[in-house]
């Protein structure tokens, strides 16, 4: 039996799908049902908890307030059920994991396959997002745990571990770039150049080191995108920029080359484990965070050499 009256379900469904006939498709309940649930509600509350438009319903101040109390209470009641879960000896549950696009090929991968053989028992929803969008995800609770680049304070917000990643030049392996052990940035005005576009995290920091070089690149393409860039340098339509986290694949398998730039003013790309620190983690969320710190200690995970 759900904890929660059929009102409240109904009302957050309504609220998260913005019209009372997608709710229903969700629910799988009749589209009436949840309108009359929603009007009981809306008369025993004494104020209406939605705006009828023309393109669905949206949210007054008053449903706002209860859309933000419900999902805390929803969130709530999960970490309780898992806490109790944990008392019982039981590993099982869902584990919310946000990560970069960067993330969705190596390690990450590996990782919740051999979770799948040791722990059955627990399901990982991985989201991918655009790293900009990861970190607010993480605090408001979303997920309770996330893979994020180069993470900038934030109340609540605590790193478990994280990893540094230089950044470099991505080549053809027969390119005459990929004989060198490193390179300086000022390479790139000798070749045509493949350039990162927000939102990707390596941007700003190209951005500030064309600045403090004093140096225009000039762009023969680019791209928001880490494979664009990476199927534009197989092309052979220029070299690219990116981290060593973003071609450890291609490298291990002779695909492309990466060659580190050299600039010492350059700074790495930080791959971080976070968590916020106010949220009851359940046994199975930390878990996961456990197998994760041992990954970033693995040298599987080390920065590439020079190729």
């Amino acid at each position: 039996m759900p904890v929660f009256s059929r009102f409240l379900r109904y009302f957050l469904a309504v609220a998260q799908h913005g019209s009372i006939r997608r709710a229903s498709e969700h629910l799988r309940i009749a589209a009436s049902a949840i309108d009359r649930q929603i009007l009981q509600g809306e008369e025993s509350l004494g104020t209406p908890l939605f705006e009828r438009l023309p393109t669905g319903l949206r949210l007054t101040a008053t449903g706002e307030l209860l859309y933000a109390h419900g999902k805390q209470w929803s969130r709530d009641l999960t970490n309780m059920c898992v806490q109790i879960e944990d008392m019982r000896g039981l590993r099982r549950g869902q584990v919310d994991i946000a990560v970069p696009d960067a993330l969705t090929r190596g390690f990450l991968p590996r990782l919740l396959r051999a979770m799948r053989t040791t722990h059955p028992g627990i399901t990982i929803c991985t989201h991918v997002l655009d790293n900009s969008r990861i970190q607010n995800t993480l605090i408001d609770g979303s997920v309770d745990l996330a893979l994020l680049l180069n993470p900038t304070h934030a109340r609540g917000l605590l790193v478990r571990a994280h990893k540094d990643f230089p950044l470099g030049f991505v080549c053809l392996p027969n390119h005459p770039v990929a004989e060198r052990k490193s390179a300086r940035f000022s390479l790139a005005m000798n070749y045509p150049m493949i350039m990162p576009e927000p939102p990707l995290a390596l941007h700003r920091q190209i951005d500030i080191l064309q600045i403090d070089s004093n140096l225009n690149i000039h762009a023969a393409a680019s791209s928001d995108n880490i494979q664009m860039i990476k199927s534009l340098v197989r092309e052979g339509i220029g070299l690219g920029i990116l981290s060593a986290l973003d071609v450890m694949e291609e490298v291990t398998r002779s695909e492309l080359a990466f060659i580190p730039i050299s600039n010492h003013d350059l700074a790495p790309l930080t791959l971080a484990l976070c968590v916020d620190h106010s949220r009851q983690l359940s046994g199975a969320a930390r878990l996961v965070i456990s197998e994760l710190e041992k990954e970033f200690l693995s040298p599987t995970t080390q920065p590439l050499p020079a190729t």
